[in-house]
């Protein structure tokens, strides 16, 4: 019984601390004037027009957005799903990387590729002659509508595929039997029993573009003011906290709203579907059409890592040609800063802040994991949906929680690295129950009983019947949380340190300093952070339990 408390109460107490403290935080500025209880400024936001505005232009962007990732995701997803071929594991792995990049990295690919002086124009106008940039689409919606995509494109591609790969085959070849055609097949059966994961999969890229923050402040400008663009403006520009927390409050009514109804999908995904291994769906043989399909598909998804592949093209470029200069110039300390690190010191602190963020995010998204298959179907969604929380939740909002939560001894965390790795575990752990929770629903509950009969204690239980089972989800799960605490931006630019100095954080300061040297190594930076992050989701396709989970 203690065990099982502490599986209950451990995640809890940590969330009560350091994710709803925080949010009761800028509630408490939002609604205390110093002379009582003020709803005010929630009545400010909710009768201002320009705030109604921002609220109804941020649905229906994440909407258009959503739409946008469907039709780019899905055929991709069926290839992944259904399809062998040579460099899948790799591609597979290259395909996911953009989700966790940071903003501003993706932002600069984008610039490289479709800005005035971009790729694809210089290569237009060389061409062609034009005389001036024919591709305008910055600081436009265009632009975020493909931002948004080709970060959560990846969302359905994971979410899906994981799904298709194991339906049975046999439901299709009996329809085909009974003279049903393929389109008629894949609407009548195939469809319907998709349906769970790719609402599942909208529903978190519409929470993603909801969240949006970076995409809209970057490449779309002022005049796209989001809900997070307009919380960071009251927050860091005009100093009117009180407003800033009351728009975070309503943000936060719909997020949560969408994790209810995202953890609800979840739950019908794990419903009862006649899943086989991967082994027997796959399609090793392929007819012409197939392979153009395939050859189609793969080009595809290289034109949508387009914008990564001209980072690093970008990277290699030095004068008239190709160098690893802006590599080397990484390790020089032409200006003589104080606060100078080598990038081995800077890529240290990522990789020690990831690892700490890493253990954190296993025991907290493990024991959450656990306690939501032993509870009730009835209330298991709504558990689920509590946990998930904090990925509705933006570094702008948790950054400003943080600095009015724990700003005053005998918890003062402002300028200590442990707020980092706080900030950092609270975004990664529910990729550990996405990965966690899939393989502990597959424990067959004879296994747990027959243990007990014997008696077995609980914890004997779970280390020699769970733990093995476990043992590739968690690896799964704590490849992403060391991805995600690597590639995390937003909440490492609000509170980090200078000697604290992390990869994103060190990328946003060489950009934001002149001179194509600083760009250059930047770019080069940026190309170290992709290469790590790749290696670790190339490990994640050899151990996914069964080609299954929630990514």
């Amino acid at each position: 019984m203690t065990a099982r408390r502490i599986l209950i109460l451990g995640p809890i107490l940590y969330l009560s601390a350091f994710f709803f403290y925080p949010l009761v935080a800028i509630l408490g500025r939002s609604i205390n004037t110093g002379d009582g209880l003020n709803i005010t400024p929630f009545m400010s936001i909710l009768g201002d027009s320009y705030y109604l505005g921002r609220v109804w232009f941020t649905i229906w962007q994440a909407t258009v957005s959503t739409v946008v990732t469907l039709l780019l995701g899905l055929p991709i997803a069926y290839i992944f799903a259904r399809h062998e071929f040579r460099g899948k594991t790799l591609l597979r792995a290259a395909s996911t990387v953009p989700f966790i990049m940071p903003t501003i990295v993706v932002a600069m690919g984008f610039i490289s590729l479709f800005g005035p002086q971009g790729a694809l124009n210089s290569l237009l106008m060389n061409l062609f002659g034009f005389e001036h940039p024919p591709i305008r689409i910055s600081n436009t919606l265009t632009i975020i509508f493909m931002a948004h995509a080709f970060y959560n494109y990846a969302i359905v591609v994971r979410v899906v595929s994981a799904f298709w790969a194991n339906l049975n085959p046999r439901l299709e070849e009996t329809a085909a039997v009974l003279g049903a055609s393929k389109l008629n097949t894949f609407m009548t059966v195939t469809l319907p029993l998709l349906l769970p994961s790719i609402i599942s999969s909208a529903i978190l890229a519409f929470a993603f573009s909801f969240t949006s923050f970076g995409v809209v402040l970057v490449l779309g400008g002022p005049q796209f003011a989001t809900m997070e663009v307009a919380t960071y403006e009251l927050t860091a520009k005009l100093f009117r906290l009180e407003l800033a927390g009351a728009l975070a409050i309503i943000q936060l009514f719909f997020t949560y709203v969408f994790m209810l109804l995202y953890a609800r999908t979840q739950d019908n995904i794990a419903v009862r579907s006649d899943l086989v291994p991967r082994e027997f769906t796959k399609i090793n043989k392929r007819t012409v059409r197939q392979t153009l399909s395939l050859i189609l598909i793969i080009l595809t998804l290289v034109a949508i890592l387009s914008p990564l592949l001209i980072l690093i093209e970008r990277a290699m470029t030095s004068g008239d040609g190709y160098s690893i200069n802006h590599f080397m110039s990484l390790f020089a300390n032409d200006n003589g800063s104080y606060f100078y690190l080598t990038p081995i010191a800077i890529i240290a602190n990522s990789v020690r802040f990831a690892a700490m963020t890493t253990v954190i995010a296993l025991l907290v998204g493990t024991s959450a994991a656990y306690f939501l298959t032993k509870s009730s179907n009835r209330s298991s969604w709504f558990q689920d949906a509590f946990y998930m929380m904090p990925l509705g939740v933006s570094a702008v909002v948790m950054g400003l929680g943080y600095l009015l939560a724990f700003n005053r001894p005998p918890v003062d965390l402002r300028g200590s690295w442990l707020i980092l790795i706080i900030a950092h575990s609270l975004i990664a752990y529910p990729f550990v129950i996405r990965s966690v929770l899939p393989a502990l629903r597959a424990v067959p509950t004879q296994l747990q009983e027959s243990s007990a009969v014997l008696g077995a204690s609980p914890t004997k239980t779970f280390i020699h019947i769970y733990l093995p089972i476990l043992t590739p989800g968690l690896i799964v799960g704590a490849t992403f949380a060391f991805a995600v605490s690597m590639g995390e931006f937003g909440a490492s630019l609000l509170l980090v340190r200078p000697e604290f100095t992390t990869m994103p954080v060190a990328i946003f300061r060489l950009l934001g300093q002149p001179g194509s040297s600083n760009f250059g190594q930047a770019l080069a930076m940026s190309s170290l952070l992709m290469m790590i992050v790749a290696a670790g989701f190339i490990a994640i396709e050899r151990l996914r339990y069964r080609n299954s989970g929630g990514f």
